[in-house]
């Protein structure tokens, strides 16, 4: 999350690859909406939706679960293609919980939302701030990513954004020292061991092993682009002991290969947003591209035990 001005908020920006137009409809279309609102694992069930000032926006939030949360939004500014502002979390029965302020522009075919959340005070907004973390609420805005890539190419993507209270350089260097790597990208409760000397820059090619007492894997990671300080990318894939191609240890279907792209920005006052793209890559088949897509969730649980290692790492 970038930093806010005001105490009593919480900003986010995202940029998607993805025209003004696009990106606008998928957020106000109800039907559009229901396909990536809410964390992971969450649906929605549409009741009405009036988008304008005074209108509301009225639906339930169904968690994985089996919980029902109501949510009934109110508009006080509706700018089309430029601005929202609407009260957000409240029922028939309890007001709402913040107000949202979302800003749209577009820039060579991409899209930036800037979002804010005001609460009634600086310590509401940080108690809310831990819980929509805690929730995995942020991962809202990597479906959206992954809703408009799905729309505009047909591909299937995972999406994972990460804010780290460090400066961009060393954030850059987690990802490109291996003395580093490896102490924080090991899913939690494994470790990682390179068994090639490892060496972290365009065209090498790492070959290591991760595991715990129950389970040993091998893979390898080839990469193909690195831009100091902000971006890098790679392909990965499960190995034998010896090197050769492996399939995944726990699943039969599964892509051979995954193409990584990481994009590091820098938010200001000290803070890096990390986001991680993963695609299936090669020759793929329809059941693979089918397991990747049915697994984000659990995705979505590895990167965020090993970025939780990477944020304990850095305070260090």
């Amino acid at each position: 999350m970038a930093k806010s001005n005001q105490p009593n908020e919480i900003r986010l920006v995202r940029e998607y690859d993805a025209p003004l137009k696009m990106v606008w409809d998928a957020w106000n279309d109800p039907k559009q909406a229901a396909l990536w609102w809410g964390p992971r694992g969450f649906t929605i069930t549409h009741k009405s939706k009036d988008l304008r000032p005074g209108g509301q926006w009225i639906y339930t939030m169904h968690g994985p679960d089996g919980k029902d949360w109501p949510n009934i939004a109110t508009y006080h500014e509706v700018e089309p293609y430029k601005k929202l502002v609407y009260d957000h979390g409240a029922t028939e029965t309890t007001p709402p919980l913040f107000r949202v302020t979302v800003f749209f522009s577009e820039k060579k075919g991409k899209t930036t939302i800037d979002m804010s959340m005001a609460f009634e005070s600086p310590e509401r907004a940080k108690e809310m701030g831990k819980f929509i973390k805690a929730a995995g609420g942020n991962g809202t805005w990597d479906r959206l990513a992954e809703y408009l890539e799905k729309e505009k190419s047909g591909k299937e993507e995972f999406v994972i954004n990460r804010s780290f209270t460090a400066p961009i350089g060393k954030v850059f260097d987690m990802f490109t020292k291996p003395e580093h790597l490896s102490k924080w990208l090991p899913p939690t409760g494994m470790t990682m061991e390179y068994i090639n000397a490892p060496s972290i820059k365009a065209g090498s090619e790492n070959f290591y092993k991760m595991g715990n007492a129950d389970i040993t894997m091998y893979g390898k990671i080839k990469y193909l682009e690195i831009t100091p300080v902000t971006h890098l990318t790679y392909v990965q894939s499960f190995s034998d002991e010896k090197g050769n191609m492996g399939r995944h240890p726990a699943l039969d279907v599964w892509p051979n290969y995954m193409h990584t792209t990481i994009t590091l920005s820098d938010e200001g006052d000290g803070e890096t947003r990390v986001t991680i793209v993963w695609t299936p890559h090669g020759d793929v088949s329809a059941a693979e591209v089918k397991a990747f897509a049915d697994l984000r969730a659990g995705m979505t649980m590895g990167w965020t035990g090993s970025f939780d290692k990477l944020e304990e790492y850095l305070s260090h």
